[in-house]
């Protein structure tokens, strides 16, 4: 990724005019008080003019003056800890830098970034330094004036301390936080500059997804597993777009869970906006994981390759595997960044988001969790059960292997039906969901033999029309046959001897 990257962890205090600096030598670890250095900040913030960065507790501002001038991002992690992604100023003052643009895209969606606030603060900044001469902390004595550009507004002035972490511990700012208490200057109640000069137009705190309880609504179990898979959706958007290891396969698995969790607890839910959500789900899921599924199977072969003997790879195998699938997997991200950068992600985005902030609910997601998510759950078990016995019915290599995929679907959605029912049901429900996984990655391994011999019928089929020797290939396809055959012996062991057992709400 380009730009610089840090983490912020910093304490904001508010102090009236009238006071005066605290006695910093007296926080425990601090050795040496440095010398304030003054410094004049003019900071311009950007948002959409529904501010839909601020609800989300992002700021993005471009800033001048001071040793980090530039574009900074700041994504909240914990309390008090933030994301920090710098960027040059550049030229164009209202020109968002690429990178960041694309970073908050999936929050600001198709709406315009725009300058909402200015913010110019003169600041007094002090070094907090230990024994041994290392920076532990700067402290901030800022003197802030500050202009709302969404609506006509005088402006307002106050003062505010900051304390930013550098090579010290966390606890030096709760040291700091008891010794400016016994002073009388309590911590801010607001998280950045931005809100306070935003004023009564800033967001209030973000919908917090509800709290399951045993005895409480069975929707509460539904829709807290889907605010976590709604927020892990968003959080790994930003890392597909600038291609972050594991990415791609983390957003996929995020839209999966939402998916089957509107399939497990459809009962509970307006059917047509479930329906909806699901179908589009779907089509994120297999548009952005094509990248995925190519880079999987590459890797397969990649080690097939490396394993086998030189003598046996008669012609350039490598190579055209390489070239294969190198060009599958190029043409499958430029299809999922495509996705993600089209309205339809951004109405599924909305939609999911209106889905979660009024739940459309049916009668019976009132009803007991424990009874009733216990039968959703159970549910989902007894479609696992049909489908390893249309295995057994199933005659013939293909229809078996396309049967054994169905099992595999139906033990990834017990197992997130049982990770949904986690909260009420405990460990009952954290085995449930293990031993789902474990088959789902056998039948996985499974999948993926079968998908990588049909790759390997293709290479070779286009070796021969170029005149080329198939041994190779041939050679490859049986090992990874038997490597499949070994994978669903694999899946009958453990069905034989460890299969799911049902959760027990009685």
């Amino acid at each position: 990724m380009a730009g610089s990257e840090v983490i912020e962890v910093e304490h904001k205090y508010s102090p009236s005019e009238s006071d005066a600096l605290p006695q910093l030598g007296a926080i425990q670890g601090v050795a040496r008080v440095g010398q304030p250095v003054t410094e004049q900040l003019d900071a311009v913030y950007f948002d959409t003019e529904a501010l839909a960065l601020a609800a989300r507790r992002i700021t993005l501002r471009r800033r001048s003056g001071g040793p980090d001038a530039g574009w900074h991002l700041k994504l909240p992690v914990t309390a008090g800890e933030r994301r920090e992604i710098g960027e040059p100023l550049g030229g164009d003052q209202d020109a968002v830098p690429e990178l960041l643009r694309q970073l908050v895209l999936v929050h600001t969606r198709s709406q315009i970034l725009v300058p909402v606030a200015r913010v110019k603060t003169n600041r007094s900044s002090t070094p907090l330094y230990a024994a041994d001469g290392a920076v532990l902390a700067q402290f901030s004595d800022d003197h802030v004036e500050a202009q709302s550009l969404l609506a006509p507004a005088a402006p307002s002035r106050w003062r505010e301390w900051e304390i930013e972490l550098a090579d010290g511990p966390r606890q030096l700012l709760q040291d700091a936080d008891a010794l400016l208490a016994a002073e009388g200057v309590p911590v801010s109640s607001l998280p950045s500059k931005l809100a306070r000069a935003l004023g009564s137009t800033y967001p209030g705190d973000p919908e917090a997804a509800p709290k399951p309880s045993r005895h409480g609504p069975a929707s509460d179990v539904a829709l807290s597993y889907m605010f976590q898979q709604a927020g892990a959706l968003k959080f790994h958007d930003p890392g597909v777009r600038v291609d972050a290891p594991d990415a791609v396969h983390q957003l996929r698995v995020s839209a999966r869970r939402l998916r089957s969790a509107l399939a497990t607890f459809r009962k509970l839910t307006d059917g047509t906006t479930a329906k909806f959500l699901r179908a589009e789900l779907q089509w994120l899921a297999g548009t952005v994981g094509q990248a995925r599924d190519t880079e999987v199977i590459r890797a397969r072969l990649k080690d097939m390759l490396d394993a086998e003997p030189q003598e046996l790879l008669i012609g350039p195998v490598a190579q055209q595997v390489e070239e294969h699938l190198g060009t599958i997997q190029q043409q499958g991200r430029a299809a999922g960044l495509a996705a993600l950068d089209s309205d339809r992600y951004f109405r599924l985005l909305d939609s999911l988001d209106a889905f979660l902030a009024a739940p459309p609910l049916s009668a019976s997601a009132q009803n007991e969790a424990l009874r009733t998510v216990g039968r959703l759950v159970s549910g989902e078990r007894k479609r696992l059960n049909a489908a390893v016995r249309a295995v057994d019915s199933a005659t013939g290599r293909g229809p078996q292997d396309v049967a054994l995929h169905e099992v595999r679907k139906s033990a990834k959605r017990l197992r997130y039906a049982a990770e949904a029912a986690s909260p009420i049901f405990g460990k009952q429900a954290t085995a449930l969901a293990r031993a789902a996984e474990g088959i789902q990655e056998i039948l996985g391994d499974f999948q993926d033999s079968v998908v990588t011999r049909q790759t390997l019928l293709t290479l070779a089929a286009e070796s021969a029309a170029n005149g080329g020797n198939g041994f190779s290939y041939g050679r490859l396809h049986a090992l990874e046959q038997l490597r499949g055959d070994q994978a669903r012996a694999r899946f009958y062991d453990m069905w034989q001897q460890s299969r799911p057992k049902p959760l027990n709400w009685k």
